[in-house]
């Protein structure tokens, strides 16, 4: 091709970039996910991500939500179905399908994490550095991290002997081991069916943080809430939005442009925060209905911690079967905390 030609064929080419890109269609891009609208998540992260992906984009790329599984399935169907291209964007729990993201099971350990924000920008980091590979069948935009976890009971839990044999609900696989090996009879169940649970006894308890309490009205069911001393939660749950590839491919430059503008370690740390600022609205009205508010103390945190450990052995004969070095990537993710929590 000679010169005046291929100046010829990348300008043409350029222009017709150009214009694809300015006549593109608007598109609705379907984001489901498992909490109701008004749920702290739901409202203050997922609707303004929406918002501002709409805004950036001049209107062409519009997020429809569609909250509590309206969609149909499961809350454990969700990441397939972004997968599958059965809808466009999950937000969804990783805890939900035991087992498929071994790596990422690791911010899951106990005593390992604090609060949400930098933990979930220490979250995004570590996955980008281990743990791509359970996430290249989608797009990933964001994953994260709640505060920390603790006890919301029937029963005041006052003691490690306090938990024996309650029936407590667990999020994922690791905090049901965590609550086996504390004496608790562990029932897996997903927030939206807490409630119900409750209410009929089918349960007497559950691991949940503070941000979630108020939408599943948890402070008016049960009376009886455990927390534990120091800057580390008893557990947290690992959660992520991802999106259809085939979806994100199909978009315009400008569109793409909206979505990857809007999404990494800045839109992780917005879910952590938005979570962070709902576990200090949960206490606050936990205290004002004047529920039984226990922290332990750290000498009887230690005792928790010391009865949990066996937990992360666990951990690490499990994955080390799957040819991971668990130890290696625990020792990543608490470096990972640690800095991020100092900044």
């Amino acid at each position: 091709m000679k010169p005046i030609q291929r100046k010829l064929y990348f300008a043409s080419a350029f222009a017709l970039l150009l214009s694809s890109s300015a006549n593109a269609e608007p598109v609705s891009l379907r984001l489901h996910h498992f909490v109701p609208a008004q749920q702290n998540v739901a409202a203050h992260a997922l609707a303004p991500w929406a918002k501002k992906v709409a805004e950036d984009s001049n209107g062409e790329v519009k997020i429809q939500l569609f909250p509590s599984m309206q969609l149909g399935g499961r809350p454990s169907d969700l990441f397939d179905q972004a997968k599958d291209g059965v809808v466009d964007i999950v937000w969804t729990v990783l805890g939900y399908t035991p087992g498929r993201f071994p790596r990422s099971e690791v911010f899951e350990l106990p005593f390992s994490s604090g609060a949400g924000e930098p933990a979930s920008r220490a979250f995004w980091e570590y996955v980008n550095q281990n743990a791509q590979e359970e996430f290249r069948e989608v797009k990933l935009l964001a994953v994260h991290v709640h505060g920390p976890g603790l006890f919301h009971t029937r029963d005041p839990i006052n003691t490690l002997e306090d938990i024996k044999g309650m029936k407590i609900r667990g999020g994922s696989r690791v905090v049901n081991h965590l609550l086996e090996e504390v004496g608790a009879v562990a029932v897996g169940l997903p927030v939206p069916a807490v409630t119900e649970a409750l209410s009929k006894g089918v349960i007497t308890g559950a691991t949940l943080p503070w941000e979630v309490t108020p939408s599943l009205k948890i402070t008016q069911i049960v009376k009886n809430h455990t927390s534990f001393a120091g800057d580390k939660g008893l557990y947290t749950q690992t959660f992520a939005m991802v999106m259809n590839k085939a979806s994100y491919e199909k978009l315009s430059i400008d569109q793409k442009k909206a979505i990857d503008d809007n999404i990494g370690i800045e839109l992780s740390a917005a879910f952590g925060r938005v979570m962070d600022q709902g576990d200090a609205e949960g206490l606050a009205l936990a205290k004002k209905t004047d529920n039984n508010i226990v922290e332990l103390d750290a000498a009887e945190t230690n005792r928790w911690k010391q009865a949990a450990s066996r937990v992360r052995d666990i951990w690490y004969e499990e994955v080390a079967a799957k040819g991971i070095d668990g130890p290696k990537l625990a020792e990543n993710a608490e470096k990972l905390i640690d800095h991020y929590s100092k900044d």
